[in-house]
């Protein structure tokens, strides 16, 4: 009798044991402001079994900023959890990975992660305007604190990807802050936003995008051209009646006196001859 109980025992610790499986969460204990947060999960849970995997942010309450479901693949295949980190606060943050209620993990497993993000962009500062004209642009200045003349890297990314670096380009250290100044003029040819992220010995600072926009083209405005109806006008011309004409008789009385006298002039000469 108290064999059988042993071997009861015994077979019920070999099926609690198997029924266990192991999910490890894993990451990495820094990340910056900007960059993505990578985590992996593994673990020898049966394929298709889906975990909630949540970003909190931890200060004195844990407040969830995003979550994801992560599916186990089998076949020791890690799967990744990527969380944006853009706009974060600098501060403690956790990842846990949520166990379906139904399972229960073994004792070795890991479902919690504490990560810093740590914010350096306070450390930029960025003196060229964030709107440009095609014409100019793009012209990027501004300075990092304490960088002196380290250097920086920049890379550029545009409308149709990455257009300029990752490269490094020289800086100037300010005597009065240790600050260092830079300058890159990069070419662009189209106009749209370009993202600059800034990068130092000391891993990623931050980034900052640009505007761009096309010179103004004048707009010439077509004025429609108003053809007046010509108006036909009837211009009424009256004509003076003229005077009745003086008709001249046959007889007027010029001719007939010019004609007495050639008459008494001929009857004078006849009569002086007859003498």
């Amino acid at each position: 009798m108290k064999r059988f109980i042993f071997i009861a025992l015994f077979l019920m610790c070999i099926v609690g044991t198997v029924s266990a499986y192991g999910v490890y969460l894993t990451c990495p204990a820094t990340v910056q402001t900007g960059l993505p947060l990578q985590c992996t999960l593994g673990g020898d849970f049966p394929p298709g079994t889906a975990f909630n995997v949540v970003l909190y942010q931890s200060q004195y309450t844990a407040t969830e900023i995003s979550s994801q479901t992560v599916t186990m693949q089998g076949n020791g295949i890690n799967q990744s959890a990527i969380f944006d980190t853009t706009g974060l606060p600098g501060g403690n943050y956790k990842v846990e990975a949520q166990v379906p209620g139904s399972l229960t993990p073994r004792s070795d497993s890991v479902t919690l992660q504490l990560v810093q993000v740590i914010d350096r962009s306070p450390d930029l500062t960025v003196t060229s305007s964030l709107t440009q004209n095609l014409d100019d642009a793009l012209m990027i200045g501004g300075s990092v604190a304490k960088e002196g003349s380290a250097g920086v890297e920049i890379e550029v990314t545009g409308p149709n990807g990455r257009m300029f670096g990752p490269q490094w380009i020289g800086t100037t250290s300010d005597t009065r802050t240790g600050a260092g100044t830079f300058s890159q003029k990069v070419i662009v040819t189209s106009a749209g936003n370009y993202t600059v992220d800034f990068s130092d010995a000391n891993g990623y600072i931050s980034s900052v995008t640009f505007t761009v926009a096309a010179p103004e083209t004048a707009v010439i405005t077509a004025v429609p051209t108003t053809v007046a109806p010509v108006q036909k006008t009837m211009t009424t011309i009256t004509v003076p009646t003229p005077w009745p004409t003086e008709t001249k008789s046959p007889l007027s009385p010029l001719p007939v006196i010019g004609a007495v006298a050639v008459a008494g002039l001929l009857l004078g000469r006849m009569n002086r001859q007859r003498r």
